[in-house]
């Protein structure tokens, strides 16, 4: 069955991360007891009894707060509000009916039917009656749990589950995972923006305003990407801040499942090395690799000016070479499907495979070509090679003295593999075997 979308919304505090991560399973929302932790829409998949579904967690509702920021929180959830099927007011037993309560309740009146009240914190559920205090919001009859304990959640999640709309089967199929990422405050969210054409993470000048991994589904191609947005990555001896050390562990987490990670870097400062050892961070775990150059409409450039950003790059760190780089403007939307079409295509490549014959006639015109460096008396003899894995491509080589292969002689077989097969922004791993003797097993 086609997902439905979840919305999990309420004031702050009252436990909407805790009971998304319940649903989800770990922790992947950030908890914590300050209000306003939660600032964007934060998707994950989920599932029970076999129904899958979109859980999408907020920030919290405030009122009396004028600023830019909670009013960006703000429309986040009228937009959750407006795109889910199903939407989770939370409340907290232990506080009773707040006013901000009330204030909610009254946006939700006109999407009743879609609404379950999960009376949270009802710890205790088989003496706790507090839970009826909020048949006063005209929403229908409260969900006693407990999310921190799990208690009652199950028979939140069969009430959810009644709610989701029946759709039509579709084959499964695979979601390429895109993981934006980058330095704080160089234009990721204004990307992922542009790409979904709407306003779907918070956007606002101050660094730092993104803090979970945020996943965004979109349709393109025939193809589900699935975006997740992060928050930036600084270097360690910065992060000071709690909040700010668990966004930037779940940065990484989020390239850990990423297939293909889109590295941000704002051109009106150029490459820094941060943004190099996110970029060498994401290639050694085997991710597709894409740069998008932003703020390229604020650049005095010539014809020469990317090539020129490129070749340096390149000599700072080699592997960028395989890298597509595309120099996109989030204001005026200049690139904004190149970078759409290069991440289909890196992840097309990344799980590319190669036929054995290709291999070793590739294989064999790059030795006739350049010898392996000898080392020693025994000759160092290459004998044939495989493809024996994708996601990413990874080729065996059977050689009679793996130790005695150098790195340099490595990296000319890569880029022979290359420039015979594309392999354009997937990592390529080479494994030297040793030739096994007769006899053994």
């Amino acid at each position: 069955m086609r997902p439905g979308t979840v919305a999990i919304i309420g004031r702050p505090n009252v436990g909407k991360s805790t009971l998304f991560n319940r649903i989800v399973g770990g922790r992947r929302a950030i908890v914590d007891d300050r209000p306003g932790v939660t600032r964007d829409r934060h998707y994950a998949q989920a599932e029970w009894t076999g129904r899958r579904f979109w859980l999408v967690d907020t920030g919290g509702w405030v009122v009396g707060e004028d600023d830019a920021l909670h009013g960006s929180i703000r429309q986040q959830i009228r937009l959750a509000i407006d795109e889910s099927d199903v939407i989770v007011f939370v409340v907290d037993t232990q506080a009773g009916v707040h006013p901000v309560d009330l204030e909610v309740a009254e946006l939700l009146r006109r999407h009743r039917a879609r609404v379950v009240v999960a009376a949270n914190k009802a710890d205790d559920l088989a003496d706790d009656t507090s839970y009826h205090a909020f048949h006063e919001l005209g929403l229908g009859d409260p969900q006693p749990l407990s999310a921190a304990t799990g208690k009652g959640s199950g028979d939140l999640l069969d009430r959810i589950a009644s709610l989701l709309p029946d759709t039509a089967d579709e084959a499964d199929e695979e979601i390429v995972q895109v993981a934006v990422v980058g330095r704080p405050n160089v234009g990721k969210s204004s990307l992922v923006n542009r790409l979904l054409g709407e306003e779907r993470a918070v956007v606002a000048p101050e660094a730092g305003t993104t803090r979970d991994a945020v996943d965004s589904p979109l349709r393109y191609h025939g193809q589900t990407l699935n975006f997740i947005d992060t928050a930036g990555l600084r270097k360690r001896s910065k992060v000071e801040d709690e909040i700010e050390f668990y966004s930037a562990l779940r940065t990484e987490r989020a390239i850990e499942r990423a297939d293909v990670c889109v590295l941000v870097v704002d051109a009106t400062a150029g490459v820094q090395a941060q943004d190099l050892k996110i970029a060498q961070a994401a290639w050694e775990r085997g991710a597709g690799l894409v740069a998008a150059v932003t703020k390229w409409d604020l650049v005095d450039k010539d014809t020469q000016t990317a090539a020129a950003g490129e070749r340096q790059v390149v000599e700072r760190a080699s592997f960028m070479g395989a890298v597509p780089f595309v120099y996109v403007s989030s204001v005026t939307g200049q690139r904004a499907r190149k970078v759409l079409d290069l991440i289909l295509s890196v992840a097309e490549a990344r799980e590319r495979r190669v036929a054995t014959a290709d291999v070793n006639r590739v294989l064999q015109d790059l030795v006739n070509r350049n010898q392996p460096p000898q080392r020693g008396r025994q000759e160092v003899k290459l004998l044939y090679g495989s493809q024996v894995a994708t996601a990413p491509p990874a080729i065996a080589i059977v050689t009679n003295r793996p130790d005695a292969i150098s790195e340099s002689y490595r990296r000319y077989l890569e880029h022979g593999f290359r420039a015979a097969w594309g392999f354009t922004g997937t990592p390529i791993r080479i494994r030297f075997r040793r030739k096994r003797r007769k006899g053994r097993q």
